[in-house]
């Protein structure tokens, strides 16, 4: 069977954030499509935590951010792009400084996903944050976000109740409470 791979790539649209590129691809089983393909850079998310991850019910952050694309506010972990050639741990301190003005005595990395695998390469990179110090927020002028405080346990109802409906955010709070936060 041959190897997948890109025939070609036709560069349709370049943006502040994304690309847009039409690939003529491989398939698995040797024959050929062409499939849309939105090129971002990847970026870092960061759950912060404001005592101990292992604690009983420990106390996070998260922001509450307008999203243009989901018509409205949206609960999240801190989170941004990723700049040319930037590591993903250095992009999760300067966003979790940016959006809530705290820095990290440490940065754990959880897990990397896909986000929208069938039609984006993006990756985001998912941290948790301990040991934070408050200081002020540098907000980019298209930014709307108020810093929010809960328990581990209250973001967990939120997810249930469909509150938290941001999919790296869910992750990011499903993946520390079970695997993280008792470990």
């Amino acid at each position: 069977m041959p190897e997948p791979s890109t025939i070609a790539s036709h560069r349709i649209y370049t943006g502040k954030v994304v690309t847009l590129d039409v690939d003529q691809v491989r398939f698995p089983d040797g024959s050929t499509g062409e499939l849309e393909m939105i090129r971002h850079p990847g970026a870092a998310a960061i759950l912060p935590f404001l005592s101990d991850p292992a604690g009983d019910d420990p106390q996070i952050m998260l922001i509450k951010q307008y999203r243009y694309a989901a018509g409205g506010y949206l609960y999240e972990v801190p989170a941004g792009k990723l700049e040319p050639g930037e590591d993903p741990e250095d992009c999760a301190v300067r966003e979790l400084r940016e959006e809530t003005g705290c820095s990290a005595q440490r940065m754990q990395h959880l897990f990397t996903t896909y986000t929208t695998p069938g039609f984006t390469d993006e990756q985001i990179h998912v941290f948790i944050a301990v040991g934070l110090t408050r200081g002020e927020a540098n907000t980019q002028p298209d930014e709307f976000l108020e810093v929010h405080t809960m328990t581990l346990s209250r973001s967990l109802q939120m997810i249930q109740q469909g509150d938290i409906r941001d999919a790296k955010t869910a992750l990011a709070i499903l993946y520390a409470a079970g695997f993280s936060a008792g470990a």
